[in-house]
């Protein structure tokens, strides 16, 4: 996504947001790190459009909570991708998009909504307080990513090789305080009931 024709004030602009994203969001106590721009790699089966970005240290977890000032260290100089690690102070739950959407409307009706990331790959992240399961209907799901413990997930406006991640509802909404695990693991369960659920009516009807 960082174009290599870009002038230098959008890729200084670009890597000034990047800072101001993650000294935000850890003086708010969350655990960021610096993640690598994806490079595309070649080889039989690689997806080349929708790496996303890894830890730019294998000692990342040695990295979790940081500090905000050796935080902005990390971004000074450098375009790093902006990474949280999950399963202390938050969890995500990953899903593709349509069911997203359909947990999201559940979230809007029930009045509690949750902060949601989307990725360029049209993958969401829905953010949580810390679990210590999932549901079984979730956990079955191959298209069902839960990040906990020894995980983490990319933030906004971290770069992929085709476009960034943006929220699709922000932390403020919810007052930055993170909705209750099971609340929104319960709607996910809700939302893939639905999506079986014109099927069933159709194999009665017939």
């Amino acid at each position: 996504m960082l174009d290599a024709n870009w002038p230098d004030s959008w890729r200084n602009a670009f890597r000034i947001e990047l800072r101001a994203e993650a000294i935000g969001l850890a003086w708010r106590g969350w655990p960021v790190l610096p993640g690598a721009t994806p490079a595309p790699i070649t080889g039989e089966g690689d997806d080349l459009t929708w790496r996303r970005p890894l830890p730019v240290r294998d000692d990342w977890r040695e990295l979790v909570g940081s500090h905000a000032h050796e935080v902005a260290s990390w971004f000074t100089d450098r375009t790093h991708s902006l990474l949280v690690a999950t399963g202390t102070v938050l969890d995500a739950v990953e899903v593709d998009q349509e069911l997203g959407k359909r947990a999201a409307r559940l979230l809007r009706a029930l009045g509690h909504p949750a902060p949601i990331v989307a990725m360029p790959n049209g993958r969401w992240l829905f953010l949580t307080t810390p679990a210590e399961r999932i549901p079984a209907e979730l956990a079955e799901r191959v298209s069902v990513q839960w990040h906990g413990a020894g995980s983490y997930i990319p933030l906004p406006p971290s770069p992929f090789q085709h476009g960034l991640v943006h929220w699709r509802v922000k932390p403020d909404v919810c007052g930055w305080h993170l909705p209750d695990a099971t609340e929104v693991q319960d709607v996910l369960v809700r939302a893939l009931a639905d999506e079986h659920a014109p099927m069933l009516v159709q194999t009665t009807a017939a």
